[in-house]
């Protein structure tokens, strides 16, 4: 009887999952065949999980401006300065916490969670980065998000699960903070570290509400989510009368569905190779009994 309900309950969640996949799967499936579909048949609406009259004329357009290639490059290199400024904070904030004779230990504690829920609001942010000289500064982009509390708290747990007497032995032998951290915490830490920096790498990626804000008159330094805002407004950020269809109009919208797709697969690709960080347990078996 036992063995039957949890065959059952076993159907039930595979079945949810597939549903769930699907939910998620099928609408990226319709961008990527709208995006290499001809511009009658997304007229008469033909298209919907496979490309009708296929053509590369709307990637042919996207490429072919320079503004989308550099911002597409800008963003690349964006996205590696943050996860590298940000990691490196979030790993010198959480670290000092393990130390439980750390001063001032519970009212930092205080102080970061008071952050989470409590923030300064839009325009005194505005007016504060205007008064640092960060606006049109495509720093402005990299400093005022470089650490998040919440990944800090993150990885600072996961530095409470690695045992106080690897780090005591260490410091026996002669080990400071610094070398605990980057000989015995670090490498430890791959599964933390590979999470928190794609969190970091997705958000800055996906992220243009701070270059929408900030960045008022350098249009050099868009990234590539608020381009992609521009196109899916108006189109005006990239020149498709350049292209004449056979349908007598500029494909804007199979040149929208792809800029979603170049937008989106590059980060898309960086999931397979921190995936395999994903699994807990890395600490298991460091001490010995």
């Amino acid at each position: 009887m036992n063995l039957n309900k949890s065959k059952t309950g076993d159907f039930v969640i595979v079945v949810f999952f597939i549903i769930l996949i699907c939910v998620c799967l099928f609408p990226m499936m319709n961008v990527f065949a709208r995006s290499l579909s001809s511009p009658a048949a997304l007229i008469r609406r033909e298209v919907g999980l496979w490309p009708v009259g296929f053509t590369l004329d709307a990637f042919d357009i996207v490429w072919s401006d320079s503004k989308y290639t550099w911002s597409l490059a800008w963003t690349a290199i964006l996205t590696v300065i943050c996860t590298i400024v940000s990691l490196t904070l979030t790993v010198l904030c959480a670290f000092p916490f393990v130390y439980k004779g750390l001063h001032g230990r519970k009212t930092l504690n205080v102080f970061m969670i008071f952050t989470m829920y409590f923030g300064a609001g839009m325009i005194p942010t505005f007016l504060w980065m205007r008064a640092l000289g960060l606006i049109d500064n495509p720093l402005v982009l990299i400093l005022p998000a470089s650490l998040s509390i919440f990944l800090t708290i993150i990885m600072r747990s996961f530095f409470y699960g690695i045992p106080d007497s690897i780090r005591e032995s260490a410091e026996i032998d002669g080990a400071g903070p610094f070398k605990t951290l980057m000989l015995i915490y670090l490498p430890l830490s791959k599964p933390v570290l590979a999470t928190v920096a794609l969190f970091y790498a997705v958000g800055r990626w996906n992220g243009y509400g701070d270059a929408l804000l900030f960045l008022r008159a350098e249009r050099r330094w868009d990234p590539i989510q608020l381009l992609l805002y521009r196109v899916m407004q108006n189109l005006t950020a990239i020149d498709v009368t350049q292209f004449e269809t056979t349908a007598g109009n500029a494909p804007t919208e199979a040149v929208r569905m792809a800029t979603i797709v170049i937008a989106t697969v590059p980060i898309l690709c960086v999931y397979p190779f921190l995936q395999k960080y994903f699994v807990a347990g890395v600490t298991l078996g460091s001490v010995k009994e």
